[in-house]
């Protein structure tokens, strides 16, 4: 096993898979090989797989949230900024094969690159090894990155505020109603308060994500 492939948790039984996902279009453009050569098929591949692991796994763990929610919140897990994350975690920048112009010119830190090749290890390691073995692959990062992603979606709260303002009168508020469950699994429930009246109830796993997801009601009821 490569030193790669114990920081992925998977040893490829068909190497050619596991060459062909770290090599990059400038280095088969530079040394004549076949297009076909690069991981840009394996990336198109992997595009289509992440998708359909992240969607399945938001599907399953919010079965209250409605189809907007849960597509910003897939565009943000699989966005270029996010896997190009998951690739510095891996380093797999240092592992991919370029052409000599293109890692001169910092092909090995940029995102879009970064991104590419870990869509392409994905698909790498669903053919090889299935999607099973896939889907543990892609969820061992997505779960960690998906606090973070969350708070990247939609700010309802600064989109509510900008609403409130325009009229000077109206007081805005959030009040924490609830908090249950342990401290590594905690649950929150806030209210929103305008002029004292109960305008919105959210629910999340921190006062910041309960109070957006109160936010979303609000806006929802507002008709915006």
């Amino acid at each position: 096993m490569t030193t790669l492939e114990s920081r992925l948790g998977y040893e490829f039984k068909d190497r050619t898979l596991f060459e062909r996902a770290l090599t990059h279009s400038s280095f088969v453009n530079e040394h004549g090989m076949s297009k076909l050569l690069c991981n840009e098929r394996l990336e198109f591949l992997g595009d289509s797989v992440l998708s359909v692991i992240v969607s399945r796994y938001l599907f399953e763990k919010y079965s209250d949230k409605p189809e907007g929610e849960l597509t910003r919140e897939r565009a943000a897990l699989v966005c270029e900024a996010t896997l190009a994350g998951f690739s510095r975690e891996l380093n797999l920048g240092a592992f991919i094969k370029f052409g000599k112009g293109e890692k001169m010119s910092g092909g090995d830190s940029r995102p879009s690159i970064l991104a590419d090749a870990f869509e392409a290890m994905l698909a790498a390691i669903y053919l090889d090894g299935g999607f099973d073995t896939a889907e543990q692959f892609v969820l061992r990062f997505v779960k960690n990155a998906e606090p973070q992603a969350e708070q990247n979606t939609r700010d309802y709260k600064t989109l509510l505020q900008e609403v409130i303002q325009r009229n000077p009168d109206e007081r805005l508020r959030y009040v924490v109603t609830d908090e249950s469950g342990p401290d590594h699994n905690k649950s929150f429930t806030v209210e929103i308060q305008l002029n004292n009246n109960t305008f919105g109830v959210g629910h999340g796993r921190s006062k910041k994500l309960a109070e957006q997801d109160a936010a979303r009601q609000a806006l929802e009821l507002m008709g915006l």
